[in-house]
């Protein structure tokens, strides 16, 4: 069953395969400007809103029928390369536009003695996309 997607990447659930996140985070927040006054407090400005951010961890283990460091490699691409994508948790997008992957965190729990890496958690971050001003 999937769960959502971001890009090509898909969280999914079945009797074979689990690939899912969770500690899921999303900040959303206002730019204010402050204005200093002599004798008085500031005066804040609100400029507009800010980016979104949404970060969460996602743990993957062979034991989940996942090849750990293949899956995390799409996501280092996914920070490498800059592309905005769309994010889809259900049937409900995250935001009216895409997203870039602003960092990956990623922690080998399990490495086999012949280097293969058996399970790994990461943290993804991601960043709300907007196009660029004309």
């Amino acid at each position: 069953m999937v769960i959502g997607f971001f890009g090509k990447l898909v969280f999914e659930v079945s009797d074979k395969k689990i690939k899912t996140f969770s500690n899921f985070k999303r900040d959303t927040a206002g730019r204010w400007n402050k204005h200093d006054t002599i004798g008085k407090l500031p005066a804040s400005e609100f400029i507009g809103p800010d980016l979104d951010t949404i970060s969460f961890d996602i743990k993957l283990s062979a034991a989940f029928g996942v090849k750990p460091y293949e899956e995390m490699e799409k996501w280092y691409l996914c920070a490498r390369n800059g592309n905005a994508e769309m994010l889809v948790i259900g049937k409900k997008r995250q935001a009216s536009g895409r997203w870039v992957v602003k960092q990956v965190s990623q922690a080998w729990d399990v490495v086999l003695n012949n280097g293969a890496v058996y399970s790994l958690n990461m943290t993804v971050s991601l960043e709300e996309y907007t196009e660029r001003i004309k």
